[in-house]
């Protein structure tokens, strides 16, 4: 019988109850600052900053992505940090720093500035998201960890659902302070960096052993299932950095995110851009607070679709088909939404993507911790991140460059597509080659067509 189906105990059911409410709104609430911070661009973009700035679709596609390379450089280094010093202190000081930097977009005046920027960004926020996901894993058994990540990654869609609206008010006060409404946009998502990770340093515990809100019977409870879990994860790579960073399941994995990522970040760059050339298309004008809100609409049934699909996984286990059925519906739906014949129809089509990409993350990130633990942990979690985010470097710079060479954005759409699909292709590839070979380990053991 699987492990999903089993009774759960009492003292189980509390302590997880816990744990997931008292840490996942919170890393929530830090994620959606993050996301949001590292999007701003792309909401500033389309009004004022391209036109202040004097820039093309390429130099704002690499303005956007060079943030990824800052990130990528201290991604790994980072995540060992958290292991060393713990993910209280580590968080904290990531979320006041990118807070600091954020900040200082208020007062940007070049492209060169920009650039620089974007790059210190990236290197100030590195770590946070592996490092997030890396502490929530240290604090439920694997069983549990697909619904506490969803639960985190909502936050995800959710800063699009209501950042949209919150960037395009802040764009709205125009003139405050002498202004531009794009200026006050990033200061106003800034600052709460800043004071979120003054908290951070009070409110997170280090371990199961530091939760005040724990009893002792639960905190007894956490320590030994961990523990006992971590015993049972006897792959070659479990302990190692070193072998963790060479190992095929890991950069298999790292593929499969790269995929996923890539029209994430297409996604989220672009859209707002897109929205905005509704007018030449179709003739559709809409205020800047509007152009927000139909920016906002796919990501709502993203996080519906996301906490639903993740539910599913941990009552069955994440299997192959909760990663590339979603996948495979993204890459059809990204490109085809560019040839729809109205608004609605586009924005019906982007909301299919959007929620194909987010249901297929959170499950995603329940595998790597099923066969890693400690640093090893830290570096292979970190790995995957950071091939992601050559995506995300990738991803916004092709976009506008292949739109500046084509003229529309057709072609790089269907470029998007065909990472999404190979994600696809390499997720039911693992399920496969693994159930073929009988392994049992606890990476894979239900990860299976």
């Amino acid at each position: 019988m699987s492990s999903n189906t089993l009774a759960i105990a009492p003292v189980e059911r509390s302590a997880i109850r816990k744990a997931t409410w008292r840490l996942a709104p919170f890393l929530g609430l830090m994620f959606f600052i993050n996301f949001l911070d590292r999007t701003a661009i792309s909401f500033a973009g389309p009004h004022g900053l391209t036109k202040d700035l004097g820039l093309t679709a390429t130099q704002f596609g690499f303005a956007a992505g060079i943030f990824f390379i800052g990130y990528i450089l201290l991604e790994i280094p980072s995540n060992l940090a958290l292991h060393k010093f713990g993910g209280r202190r580590w968080l904290a000081r990531i979320m006041v720093t990118w807070g600091i930097v954020s900040l200082l977009f208020t007062w940007v005046s070049g492209v060169t500035e920009l650039y620089v920027l974007r790059f210190l960004l990236g290197i100030a926020e590195a770590g946070f998201f592996p490092g997030a996901i890396l502490y929530l894993s240290t604090w439920v058994p694997a069983r549990h960890r697909a619904n506490i990540l969803a639960l985190f990654y909502i936050a995800q869609p959710m800063t699009t659902v209501i950042g949209a609206p919150l960037a395009s008010s802040l764009i709205q006060a125009h003139g405050f302070f002498g202004l531009e409404g794009w200026r006050i946009m990033f200061s106003g998502v800034s600052i709460p960096a800043v004071l979120v990770g003054i908290v951070t340093w009070f409110y997170l515990p280090d371990s199961p052993k530091d939760a005040k809100w724990l009893s002792a019977e639960e905190k007894a409870w956490l320590i030994g299932e961990l523990a006992r879990e971590d015993s049972t994860k006897r792959e070659p790579h479990n302990g190692s950095i070193g072998a963790a960073l060479s190992s095929g399941r890991v950069w298999m994995l790292a593929l499969i995110y790269f995929g996923m990522i890539y029209g994430l970040y297409a996604l989220a760059f672009f859209l707002p851009t897109i929205v905005s050339g509704f007018e030449a298309k179709f003739a559709t004008k809409f205020t800047v607070f509007q152009a927000g809100l139909v920016i906002a609409i796919p990501y709502l049934p993203a996080a519906i679709a996301l906490y639903l699909w993740s539910r599913d996984a941990t009552k069955r286990g994440v299997r192959a088909w909760h990663i590339g059925i979603p996948a495979l519906v993204g890459a059809v739906s990204i490109p085809l939404a560019l040839y729809m014949p109205s608004p609605e129809t586009t924005v019906a089509c982007i909301t299919v993507t959007a929620c194909a990409i987010f249901a297929a993350l959170p499950n995603f990130w329940s595998l790597p911790g099923r066969f890693l633990s400690g640093a090893a942990a830290a570096a292979g979690i970190a790995l995957i991140n950071t091939i992601g985010n050559v995506a995300g470097f990738a991803a916004p710079y092709v976009t506008g460059a292949v739109k500046d060479y084509t003229g529309l954005y057709q072609a790089p759409m269907i470029i998007v597509g065909a990472f999404m699909l190979l994600s696809a292709v390499l997720a039911f590839l693992v399920g496969r080659e693994i159930r073929k070979s009988g392994e049992a380990s606890q990476a894979y053991a239900a990860l299976k067509p």
